[in-house]
């Protein structure tokens, strides 16, 4: 799922070299006429595998936001180091990864502010960008953000590798990026460090280039800053669109879940189950599905901008990631 809990143990660290990989790779000379994409890695740093995503992405000349959970950079400072040493932007993805709307405001200050100390005492440096866990935010988690100095970040683009999707299915989402915009992966994922070289060919047949996450705009520019000062004319996921979860119903094999989208009357929805979970049934919106029939696309139906949906959990009772867009 989007989240890995409680990540202990001594960090591992990487060799001095890894560093002087990033400086002397050709790929800093590529042509980024295409622009420009954020690749995010969230709920690391971990010790089974974030040595193993960074190797791999200076080993091709990638540089990437890293989106830590606040107990394991607590846990793993060295890696924390390895991978701003690395050349990697580090953003903050809460303490304990919760659903944050559930929260009162001083639990989510706690959330955010534990994990900007964190983060702080291993490089030096407070985070600016934060990503919500699940992609669910709301009014009180954006005014804690802002008394933070923090800049959310949704995504564009859902690899699914959460979802289980294969590392041909990852390097075909990552395809899908244009200027701009950014991808959601995770640190912990076998599968997602393998797609690696094949995001970065594929970037470079598109004259694209790997760049870091805008705090003024959350949009992906050159890593030296430049690029363009204001959104584009449609928002990221979570700019002028809000979908707030709320718990419903429950029975012993499934539960309903409400989404109320403030922001526009013009949305589109995306609830993403983890199989086996299933949702059997929807009201108050018009739903379509993908192809392994795990990611819903809800749209207005005239009902108003309140949906929902139950799901049947099959023994995973983790609530779906929903976020939404303008439409």
């Amino acid at each position: 799922m989007i989240r890995k809990l409680l990540i202990l143990g001594a960090a591992c660290t990487l060799a001095a070299g890894l560093a002087l990989t990033w400086a002397t790779t050709p790929s800093n000379a590529a042509d980024c006429g295409g622009g420009y994409v954020g690749l995010t890695y969230d709920d690391g740093p971990d010790p089974a595998t974030t040595s193993s995503l960074l190797n791999a992405l200076t080993s091709n000349g990638l540089r990437a936001t890293m989106f830590n959970v606040g107990q394991n950079a607590q846990n793993n400072q060295a890696l924390v180091r390895a991978q701003q040493n690395a050349g990697m932007w580090i953003g903050n993805h809460s303490w304990t990864h919760p659903h944050l709307t559930q929260l009162s405001a001083a639990q989510i200050q706690s959330e955010l502010q534990r994990t900007q100390q964190a983060i702080q005492q291993a490089t030096g440096v407070a985070p600016r960008l934060f990503r919500p866990p699940y992609g669910e935010t709301g009014a009180t988690l954006r005014s804690v953000e802002q008394q933070l100095g923090l800049t959310e970040i949704i995504w564009d683009v859902d690899s699914q590798d959460w979802n289980g999707a294969s590392t041909a299915q990852i390097v075909q989402a990552a395809g899908r990026l244009q200027n701009g915009q950014v991808i959601l992966m995770h640190d912990d994922y076998a599968t997602t460090i393998a797609a690696i070289p094949q995001i970065a060919a594929n970037l470079r047949a598109r004259n694209m280039c790997a760049g870091m996450i805008s705090p003024a705009t959350g949009r992906a520019v050159a890593p030296d800053g430049s690029g363009p000062s204001t959104p584009p004319s449609s928002p990221p996921p979570g700019g002028a669109c809000t979908a707030t979860v709320s718990a419903g119903r429950q029975w012993a094999d499934r539960f309903n879940l409400s989404v109320a989208v403030s922001g526009t009357n013009s949305w589109i929805a995306t609830v993403a189950v983890r199989s086996p979970q299933k949702i059997i049934a929807t009201w108050n919106g018009t739903p379509t599905w993908d192809g392994t029939g795990n990611v819903m696309t809800m749209r207005p139906n005239g009902d108003g901008n309140t949906f929902g949906f139950t799901v049947q959990h099959n023994g995973d009772r983790t609530w779906p990631a929903v976020s939404c867009r303008v439409g």
